[in-house]
């Protein structure tokens, strides 16, 4: 049976069954509850309570339930105001981890939301999308699934050459930087295409892999799939 908290309606109807003297397993079986639950409220009835003292209590236990606002050392938030001014975003904050900080990047962007830091103009404004949000991008016909790398590569986890690329969109989304990092050396290429267009990184590649031997890279994967 999952378990839900008891409703003010079940409560009182709890309360009614109590003043008639109606035993636990009984009004247990009436309200698909467990025996626990009903008795916990009748013994709280005993002690000259009541449904709604029982609810209010409760509701008060509740607020002090889950985990509770972190707060940051005074150092660690005197380094992310500076920072903030200078541009940077959470995401660059946690990620660079140029100076620790004790919460996440997710958590670091409520925290602007709720005004812990002084910011008038924050980048990225953490999660932009509702949580049923669909991905509508990288539906090309010839899209193939990421599991076909180890089928077409038998030695894919132990040989060189294969690439894993992303873009980095530069700030007012005017710009952007192609990375590459091949997955067995982890090392990290960086392109400047001359725009951010799909045909601006398509173009920067094409002369990018002319430029080394044809043989040297034998796959590249985007985090599109």
């Amino acid at each position: 049976m999952t378990y839900n908290h008891l409703t003010p309606t079940e409560l009182v109807m709890i309360e009614a069954y109590f003043d008639q003297s109606q035993p636990v397993s009984k009004v247990a079986n009436l309200l698909q509850r467990s025996r626990q639950t009903i008795y916990k409220v009748y013994r709280f009835l005993k002690s000259s309570g009541s449904a709604m003292s029982y609810y209010k209590q409760y509701k008060k236990n509740k607020r002090n339930c889950g985990r509770h606002p972190i707060v940051l050392p005074d150092e660690q938030q005197e380094y992310i105001q500076k920072k903030v001014v200078q541009g940077w975003a959470p995401d660059v904050l946690i990620g660079r981890a140029e100076f620790p900080i004790a919460c996440s990047v997710r958590t670091l962007y409520r925290m602007f939301k709720d005004k812990t830091f002084d910011t008038h103009d924050l980048p990225m404004k953490g999660k932009r999308k509702p949580n049923d949000h669909k991905e509508k991008r990288g539906k090309q016909g010839f899209r193939r699934s990421i599991r076909d790398r180890k089928t077409d590569y038998t030695q894919f986890d132990h040989e060189f050459g294969h690439l894993e690329g992303d873009t980095i969109v530069g700030g007012k989304h005017k710009s952007a930087v192609i990375t590459l990092v091949e997955r067995l050396s982890k090392v990290i290429i960086t392109l400047k295409p001359e725009g951010r267009q799909a045909k601006d990184i398509e173009n920067r590649l094409n002369q990018w892999f002319r430029c080394v031997p044809k043989n040297l890279f034998k796959s590249i994967t985007f985090d599109c799939g």
